[in-house]
Parts: structure tokens; C-alpha cells; sequence
């Protein structure tokens, strides 16, 4: 027992420490995806990620109807609902024939929806159910790349109006160009001559599955609420993508051996199956996304996975930030990035990204560069003092502290406290420690 964890003890810190001699490529590509491996499968042991699938799980099952519903009825305007059909029966496939009687009923609910004579409230309501699975999606995603928890709302209703009434239409318009493409004089012609006529008959098969990838690559750009490299989103997307193939497949064997869940469940045995089957696709989608964040932020993968800093070291972090951005910004290095500033020895990235969170927020910093993965000081340095530094850190996004009542000296303690900062620190400005660094 002893020989097993002084082995796995040595194998964690060649996998989490600074190697302490250079590695040949292919050690440093092993190395990388057991980083990723390693990170992935820990945030799945701390149930964060089953948690967001399992709520996933549940607004699915309330949103569903909306949704179709919703984009049934964009679909119907450029007369191609019926192509959006099989995409519905080909995910719910793996089940089998319940697979088809829960479409069957889908369709029919979504049919009794007349979305023409709801009225204004009901079709309020019905838009509102159907964007809610939208806004979790997007905070389980925030939740896994360390992002801003929601974007502005202005941003928020292009996002989910063009996922809810533009995805679907996008969506039908790809596949019927790809058919049509598979089907024009020039390609028949091709596959009547060899190794073409192999080729496309190989490409057609894998066809599917490409477009999964492609459909989880895309999500996984476009959801989170930061810069994804493409790189990242496409590995994500290979990975989901192959292991939603795979889950399918393991999931019609359990179906087809599934009989004793009818003998004990009765009628509840296809809901019971419909929610093991919604579970694994919404657990693979966000573990596609985690693989995604650890590629583009590998420096995130750390011995501690969880840290809780103290109010004095995220001021003295925030104050670093804030100094180091404005010093490449006035000394003509141009905008520093996000990775650079995450490379602190021995702090956590987590940490750093949560600084550089609420400094985006107050506006003291923006996203700048071509990758949008880099930071400016968001005014002048003689417009920003160490003031409006702490007071951005400090504050309460929640906006609690205003809803509850303390006594009067509390107040009063409070409001000292916060003249105290004002007063002391607010004629410091910004530019003033970027000189006394500069001495």
C-alpha cells in the first residue's frame, strides 16, 4: 500500500510540478493530455459539473415543448419544418421504440401549442420557459470557464434569440446544403471513379458524426461568456463528440436489456429512461466544455483545485494587476494578456481571473487585442485612484448588504470604514504606484 501512493505520489508531480528537465515532445504531449485527463475527471469527483448536468436535466424536461415549439414556428414560415424532424428522432434514437413514442408525444404537445393565440402574456411566458434553458446552459459554461457569470442584457437577448429562432433555421439550411451537395451531377460523377467513389461513401458515413462535432465545437465558442480559442472548442468538440457516438451506442445496448425497468416501472420506465439518457448527454456536453477550458487555460490545472483567498490578498492582487496592465499600456508594450498575468508563482489562476472578473465589472480594466484575451487600463491613470481599486474588489455583486438591516453602530462602523478608504486612498492614484515601481 505504502509502494502505491509513494508511486502515485511521484506520478502527481511529474504531472502537476514544473518539470525539472526539459521534456522530449512527445513527454510534453502525453503530459498535457494527462493534465487535462486528470483535471477533468477531479472536477467530475467534485460533483460541480453532475450537479449543473442534473439541473440541466430538469429545465430540459420543462423547456423542451417551448422551444420546439418556438422554433417549429420560425421553421414553418420558410416551409421546412419537417426537416427539423429527424434531427429530434435521431437524438432520441438510442432509446429505441420509446425512443419514438416520446417523440410522438413531443410532437403532439408541440402541435396543441398554437403560438399565434397565446395572447401577448402567454407568449411571454412561453418565451421566457424556453430562454431559461438557455441562460442555465450559459451558467453552467461561465461556472466551468471561471467567466463572468451573465452577460449584459442587451448581449443576453441577441445570444438567446439567435440560439432559440436562427439556430433551428441555420441548422436545416446546413443539412440540406450538404445533401444537395451529395447529391449534385459533379459528386455522382466523382463516385463513380475510384478511390473518390470510396471516399464519399466513407465521408458519407461519417457525416453524422462530423456534424456533431462541428454542432459541440460551435457551442463550445459561442456559450461561455469569454474568448475560447477555436483550437480548444474543436478539441472539446472531438472529444464530446466521440464520446456522445460512444455513449449512444452503450446507451441502445442498456435499452435493449432494459426489460426488467419495464417489469418494476411500468409506464414510468420511459420517463426513467428519457432522464438517464438527457443526464449523459448534458454530463458529456459540460465535460466536452471543461476539456475545452483546460486546453486554451492549462496553467489552471493545479495540486489545489478549490482556494479561498483572504480579503488582504485579493486587494494585494488587484492592486498588481491594476500596476502591471498600466505599466505595459504607458510604457508602450501594448495590452498584456490574461495567461501572462495567471502566471504568478505559487497563487492560483483561479484566483487571478477572479480579480481580473470584478475589475472588468467596475470598468477599471477592458478586453483588449485580436483574441480579446488581453487587458488595458479602462481610463487614464490619473483618473483612477487605489480607492476606486479596493472599492471594486470589495464589492458585493449581489447587492445583499443593501436588502439587510444592521443595528446603528454598525452603520455608522461601516460608513467610517468606508470614509476612512475614500479619504485616505482616493488622492493616491494609479499613476502614483507605477512611479514608485518605476524608482
Amino acid at each position: 500500500m505504502q509502494k502505491l501512493q509513494d508511486s502515485w505520489s511521484k506520478f502527481e508531480s511529474w504531472l502537476l510540478d514544473p518539470p525539472l528537465k526539459a521534456l522530449s515532445k512527445p513527454e510534453l504531449i502525453s503530459r498535457r493530455i494527462l493534465r487535462i485527463m486528470y483535471a477533468v475527471v477531479r472536477d467530475l469527483a467534485n460533483g460541480q459539473i453532475s450537479l449543473h448536468a442534473m439541473s440541466l436535466v430538469y429545465t430540459t424536461i420543462l423547456s423542451i415543448v417551448p422551444l420546439l415549439a418556438l422554433s417549429f414556428s420560425v421553421l414553418k414560415a420558410f416551409n421546412v419544418q419537417d426537416k427539423f424532424t429527424p434531427m429530434l428522432a435521431s437524438f432520441l434514437e438510442p432509446m429505441g421504440e420509446k425512443g419514438l413514442e416520446i417523440q410522438l408525444n413531443i410532437l403532439s404537445f408541440v402541435d396543441n401549442v398554437k403560438v399565434g393565440v397565446l395572447g401577448i402574456v402567454g407568449f411571454v411566458l412561453l418565451f421566457y420557459t424556453a430562454i431559461s434553458l438557455v441562460q442555465k446552459i450559459e451558467r453552467a459554461f461561465n461556472t466551468i470557464w471561471l467567466a463572468p457569470q451573465l452577460r449584459s442584457i442587451g448581449n443576453r437577448f441577441s445570444q438567446y434569440l439567435s440560439v432559440i429562432l436562427v439556430g433551428p433555421v441555420l441548422i436545416v439550411a446546413a443539412i440540406s446544403v450538404t445533401a444537395s451537395t451529395m447529391n449534385s451531377s459533379l459528386i455522382q460523377t466523382l463516385a463513380e471513379i475510384e478511390p473518390f467513389g470510396s471516399l464519399i461513401i466513407m465521408l458519407t458515413k461519417l457525416m453524422p458524426f462530423l456534424m456533431i462535432i462541428i454542432a459541440f465545437t460551435f457551442f463550445y465558442a459561442m456559450m461561455p461568456n469569454t474568448k475560447v480559442k477555436f483550437t480548444s472548442a474543436l478539441w472539446g468538440g472531438i472529444v464530446g463528440g466521440s464520446a456522445w457516438q460512444a455513449s449512444s451506442l452503450i446507451f441502445t445496448a442498456f435499452v435493449v436489456n432494459s426489460t426488467n425497468y419495464d417489469a418494476i416501472y411500468s409506464g414510468f420506465a420511459v420517463g426513467i429512461l428519457l432522464l438517464i439518457w438527457l443526464y449523459m448527454n448534458w454530463l458529456i456536453l459540460l465535460m466536452g466544455s471543461s476539456i475545452a477550458f483546460y486546453h486554451q487555460h492549462g496553467n489552471n490545472i493545479t495540486r489545489n483545485a478549490n482556494f479561498e483567498a483572504s480579503p488582504v490578498l485579493l486587494e494585494k492582487v488587484g492592486l498588481e494587476v491594476m500596476v502591471r496592465v498600466a505599466e505595459c499600456f504607458e510604457q508602450g508594450a501594448g495590452p498584456i494578456s490574461q495567461t501572462r498575468l495567471e502566471q504568478r508563482k505559487f497563487l492560483p489562476p483561479a484566483l487571478t481571473r477572479q480579480v481580473i472578473n470584478k475589475l472588468l465589472e467596475a470598468g477599471l480594466v477592458i478586453v483588449a487585442g485580436a483574441d480579446s484575451d488581453c487587458l488595458v487600463p479602462g481610463k487614464s491613470t490619473d483618473q483612477i485612484t487605489v480607492a476606486d481599486i479596493l472599492n471594486a474588489l470589495r464589492h458585493d455583486q449581489s447587492h445583499l448588504y443593501k436588502k439587510l438591516n444592521f443595528a446603528p453602530s454598525l452603520e455608522r462602523l461601516s460608513e467610517d470604514y468606508q470614509s476612512n478608504i475614500d479619504n485616505q486612498f482616493g488622492q493616491i492614484l494609479l499613476r502614483d504606484l507605477i512611479n514608485q515601481q518605476q524608482k
